[in-house]
């Protein structure tokens, strides 16, 4: 059906892996800390929103269940 290619011999797994850990580039600890500050704050922020409009939504469908329309 197809034409199979000569393919590059393949090299041993943790070789490869080993390989592509040399490639990144890690962050300083300093600008970790900072980034998982920022993580940390926005998370409770929005969980906090997120906690907010459900009391609200929450208390308007009670308000309207109770005018019993």
């Amino acid at each position: 059906m197809g034409k199979t290619e000569d393919k590059a011999p393949k090299e041993s797994f943790f070789s490869g892996i080993s390989a592509e850990f040399k490639k990144i580039i890690w962050p300083e600890k300093k600008s970790l800390a900072r980034q998982t500050t920022a993580v940390i704050a926005v998370s409770v922020v929005m969980g906090l929103v997120i906690a907010l409009l459900d009391f609200i939504i929450q208390y308007g469908v009670d308000f309207l269940v109770g005018l019993g329309l």
